[in-house]
C-alpha cells in the first residue's frame, strides 16, 4: 500500500527542473533556462542585508511581515500606480510569489472549484490549483495573436466548460512569452471577468520589465480592486531570486485567509529579505532602469536573431523570455533541446513544461550575457543546418 498521497503522486514534476538535470556536470553549455537576471542584486541592495545581520537582524518578523516593509510597499503602489491599500490588512508578505499562489488557491478553493488558466503559463499555476483540490480548465493561446488571452476566450469557457467558474490566473507579462497587455485590453478582460463574478489572480512580478508601453495593474482599474489578488515582488526586476521576497495585496478577508494558512507553514518570510527589501524600494529604481535597458537591447538583438534563423519569434512586450516556434524542424520541443544541448552544448526549456499545447515552441532567457546569446544563437544557426 503506497504511503503517498494519491495527487502527489499524479502531479509531474517541474518541467524545467526535470530538463535542466541534464546539464548538471557538462562543459562549456549555454545556459538560456533558468528564469534567473544574470545581474547580481545591487550593492546597496546586498548591503543593506549585511548589515541588518551586523545589526542583530536574526528573528522571526510579524507573519503578516514587517510593518515597515508593508507600509514601504503601499506607499509604492500608492505613488506608481495610484492604488491604496492597507498595510495591516491588506498587504501580506510571501516567500517570493510562488508561496503566494499556493496560498491564495488553497484560502478561495472548494473541491471541484473551476479555475482558468491561460496557456503557456507558468509551471506552477497547474499544479497549485490541483493541490489545493480545483479544477483547471486551459485557455490555449498561439503564436498568431502573440499568445494574448481574449475577453472572448474567457466568455465562452464561462459559457461551457468552466461554466461557475470561480477565479482566472493571468501573468504579465507573462513567463514563458513575454506577452503582455494594454490598459484597453484588461479593460475588456476586467468586463468578462465581472460579468461572469471571477477573482481574478494577477500575477505582475515582471511589471518593471515593460518595454513598449506602461505596466498597468488590474487591480488599479476602476471597480476592479475587490476583485483582483495582486502578486509582485522583488525577485526578477531587482534581481534578488534568492532573497524570496514577494507581497499579495488583495480584499481583506482573501488576505486574511492567505495568512492563516501562510503562519501555519512558512511562519515569515526572512527578516534580512524583507529589509533588503525595503532598501529595494527606497532607493533601487535607478538599477531597475538600468538592468531593463540591457534586457531590452538583449530582446530587440534576439528576436530578430530568431527570424532570421527561420525560427518564428513573436516580440515580447516584458520579462526576459522570448517564446519561438520550432515547428518547421518536426521535432517535439523536448527533442528539439536535448539535441541542441548534446550538439551544441545550448540549453533552453521544450515548450511542454508549460502546457500540452506548446509542444511547437521553446523558451530561450535572454537574461544572458549579450556575448552569449550570440554565440548561442550561432551554435542554434549552426544545429539547424546540420540537422
Amino acid at each position: 500500500m503506497t504511503q503517498i498521497s494519491k495527487k502527489v503522486e499524479q502531479l509531474a514534476p517541474s518541467g524545467i527542473r526535470a530538463f535542466f538535470d541534464l546539464i548538471l556536470g557538462m562543459k562549456d553549455v549555454i545556459s538560456l533556462g533558468v528564469g534567473e537576471p544574470d545581474f547580481a542584486t545591487p550593492w546597496h541592495i546586498r548591503e543593506k542585508a549585511i548589515f541588518s545581520l551586523e545589526q542583530g537582524y536574526t528573528s522571526y518578523t510579524s507573519n503578516k511581515g514587517m510593518l515597515e516593509l508593508r507600509k514601504e510597499i503601499a506607499s509604492f503602489l500608492r505613488q506608481r500606480y495610484a492604488m491604496n491599500y492597507d498595510p495591516n490588512e491588506e498587504i501580506l508578505i510571501t516567500v517570493g510569489v510562488s508561496e503566494g499562489l499556493d496560498l491564495v488557491m488553497r484560502a478561495i478553493l472548494n473541491p471541484g472549484d473551476k479555475v482558468l488558466v491561460p496557456e503557456p503559463v507558468y509551471v506552477s499555476y497547474r499544479p497549485v490549483v490541483e493541490l489545493a483540490g480545483g479544477t483547471p480548465i486551459i485557455l490555449e493561446t498561439n503564436i498568431a495573436n502573440g499568445f494574448k488571452l481574449t475577453p472572448q476566450q474567457i466568455d465562452q469557457a464561462c459559457g461551457e466548460d468552466a461554466k461557475g467558474a470561480k477565479a482566472l490566473m493571468i501573468n504579465y507579462p507573462c513567463n514563458p512569452t513575454g506577452t503582455s497587455y494594454t490598459r484597453q485590453e484588461l479593460e475588456a478582460i476586467g468586463r468578462v471577468a465581472k460579468k461572469h463574478h471571477l477573482l481574478i489572480i494577477s500575477d505582475e512580478i515582471y511589471d518593471e520589465l515593460t518595454y513598449d508601453f506602461d505596466h498597468v495593474p488590474l487591480a488599479s482599474l476602476a471597480g476592479m480592486k475587490d476583485r483582483v489578488i495582486y502578486f509582485n515582488g522583488f525577485s526578477k526586476a531587482y534581481a534578488m531570486t534568492g532573497f524570496r521576497i514577494g507581497w499579495v495585496s488583495g480584499p481583506a478577508a482573501v488576505v486574511a485567509a492567505m495568512t492563516k494558512i501562510h503562519q501555519y507553514t512558512m511562519l515569515c518570510a526572512p527578516i534580512m529579505g524583507q529589509m533588503a527589501a525595503q532598501e529595494a524600494l527606497k532607493s533601487g529604481f535607478k538599477s531597475v532602469q538600468e538592468m531593463k535597458r540591457e534586457y531590452f537591447r538583449r530582446r530587440n538583438y534576439i528576436v530578430g536573431a530568431l527570424n532570421a534563423l527561420g525560427l518564428e519569434c513573436h516580440m515580447p512586450q516584458g520579462a526576459f523570455y522570448v517564446f519561438p516556434s520550432i515547428q518547421k524542424t518536426g521535432k517535439t520541443s523536448m527533442a528539439f533541446a536535448q539535441d541542441l544541448l548534446k550538439q551544441k552544448k545550448v540549453a533552453l526549456v521544450p515548450g511542454v513544461a508549460f502546457g500540452k499545447s506548446c509542444d511547437d515552441y521553446v523558451r530561450i532567457s535572454y537574461a544572458s550575457a549579450y556575448e552569449s546569446l550570440k554565440e548561442a544563437i550561432s551554435r542554434i544557426g549552426s544545429y539547424l543546418e546540420t540537422s
